[in-house]
C-alpha cells in the first residue's frame, strides 16, 4: 500500500501524492529543474541545499541509478518532487532504482501529485517556502510549517555543504574521469589550481585535473593568506547553495586576491566575485535551473546552450567599472558572465563542466588554462 505525502506551499496550496523515499517531513524552498534527464547530478548537487527541488520531465528513474554520475558524497537537497517515479530501470550503467537510492539516503520525495500545475504556479508567484511531509497530512498545520520556514535569503548555508579541510583531488580522480572528460590521464604535475568549495560539484575538479593541473580543494572560508601559502597558478571559485551577499568572508578573501593569481568562478563563485569588486546581487523570482539555458556570448557573438541552478543574480547596475559583462542569459536577458577589466578574473552564471547537460562551454576552462602561466 503506497504512504500518503503531501507538499503544503506557504500560499496555502497543497498537494497529495504517495511518497517515494523515507518516511519524514522536510522544509524548504520549492523550485523546479526543466531538465528531461540528470536527475542523479541533480540530486547530489550541494548547490540544492534547503530547497525542494521539482522535475519538470513527467517519468524520472527510467535509467536507475549508478555510482558514476554522482556530484557530491551525498545528496544536499531538503526534497524531491516528480510526476511519476518510474517502477522499471534500463541502462547498461545501472546499478539501481532510484527509490532504493531516495531511501539509501534518507530523502523525504513525492510522486503522483500534478507537477505542471505545480511550477505553473511557481513560475506566477515566484519561488515559495513548503513542507514535504508524510508524518503530519494536516493540510492547516502543513501550511502554518510553510510559513514559518526561514527560506534563503540572508542565509549562510554554504558552512553547511563545504568541507572541514583542505585535500588534494587526485586521490579521487579515476580512470573513467579522464576518459569521459575527453583527455588522457595526467600525471598531475602541471599548474596548481586551488579550488575555493562553496559546495563544489565533482566534475569541475575532475576537468581541472584532466588538463595535467595540480588540484587542490579548500574550504570556502579559508583566508587569502593561508591559500598564498599553497603557491596558487590560480583559483578557482566553486557553485553552491544560496544567497551569496552574506559571505562576507568570501568576498573578503577574493577581494584580496584578484590581482595575485587568475581566477575563475562558477554560478554563486561567480556571483562572489562580482560583490568582491564592489556589484550587488538580488533574488530572482524563480531561478534558472535546467539543462537547456540559451546564453549569449558578447564578444564571440555566438549563443550557448547551458546548464544552470541558480535563484540570485548579478544586478547590472550596480556592476563597477572594474567589471564589464561578457555574457548574458537570452531567456531574461540578465548577466551571465564577467569579466575584470584590468586582470585575469572572471566568471560565469553557468556550469561549463556539464554534468549533466551540453559541452557548449567547455572553452571556458581553456581560457583559464591559458591565464594560469600568464602575468595577471
Amino acid at each position: 500500500m503506497p504512504q500518503p505525502a503531501k507538499l503544503a506551499l506557504e500560499d496555502g496550496t497543497v498537494y497529495q501524492g504517495e511518497s517515494i523515499g523515507s518516511a519524514g517531513e522536510v522544509d524548504g524552498e520549492v523550485v523546479f529543474n526543466t531538465a528531461m534527464t540528470g536527475y542523479q547530478e541533480i540530486l547530489t548537487d550541494p548547490s540544492y541545499r534547503g530547497q525542494i527541488v521539482t522535475m519538470t520531465y513527467p517519468e524520472i528513474g527510467n535509467y536507475g541509478v549508478n555510482s558514476i554520475d554522482i556530484e557530491h558524497d551525498a545528496p544536499s537537497l531538503a526534497g524531491f518532487i516528480v510526476r511519476e517515479d518510474s517502477r522499471i530501470y534500463s541502462n547498461y550503467r545501472a546499478e539501481g532504482d532510484l527509490q532504493s537510492y531516495l531511501k539509501k539516503h534518507n530523502l523525504v520525495a513525492i510522486a503522483g501529485i500534478d507537477t505542471r500545475a505545480l511550477v505553473r504556479r511557481i513560475r506566477t508567484e515566484g519561488a515559495m517556502r513548503g513542507v514535504l511531509s508524510t508524518l503530519d497530512l494536516d493540510n492547516e498545520s502543513l501550511i502554518q510549517k510553510a510559513k514559518a520556514s526561514p527560506g534563503l535569503v540572508g542565509r549562510d548555508i554554504v558552512r553547511e555543504v563545504m568541507p572541514n579541510q583542505t585535500h588534494a583531488w587526485d586521490s579521487r580522480l579515476d580512470d573513467w574521469t579522464a576518459l569521459e572528460i575527453g583527455d588522457a590521464r595526467s600525471d598531475n604535475s602541471g599548474a596548481h589550481v586551488v579550488c575555493m568549495d562553496f559546495g563544489m560539484k565533482w566534475n569541475i575538479p575532475r576537468h581541472f585535473a584532466s588538463r595535467g593541473n595540480r588540484v587542490t580543494i579548500v574550504p570556502g572560508n579559508t583566508s587569502a593568506d593561508e591559500i598564498r601559502k599553497l603557491e596558487p597558478h590560480g583559483v578557482f571559485l566553486s557553485n553552491g547553495p544560496g544567497d551569496p551577499e552574506p559571505l562576507e568572508y568570501a568576498h573578503q578573501t577574493i577581494r584580496e586576491l584578484i590581482g595575485d593569481v587568475p581566477i575563475f568562478g562558477i554560478c554563486l563563485g561567480h556571483q562572489l566575485l562580482s560583490l568582491a569588486c564592489g556589484a550587488k546581487t538580488f533574488k530572482l523570482k524563480f531561478g534558472h535551473r535546467g539543462v537547456n539555458q540559451p546564453v549569449f556570448d558578447l564578444t564571440t557573438g555566438k549563443v550557448e546552450i547551458t546548464t544552470q541552478n541558480h535563484g540570485f543574480a548579478v544586478e547590472e547596475e550596480s556592476l563597477p567599472d572594474c567589471l564589464e559583462v561578457t555574457h548574458r542569459n537570452l531567456n531574461d536577458d540578465t548577466v551571465a558572465g564577467v569579466r575584470h577589466r584590468q586582470h585575469n578574473a572572471f566568471g560565469v552564471q553557468y556550469h561549463p563542466e556539464a554534468a549533466s547537460g551540453p559541452h557548449d562551454s567547455h572553452y571556458l576552462f581553456e581560457r583559464f588554462q591559458e591565464q594560469l602561466n600568464q602575468p595577471v
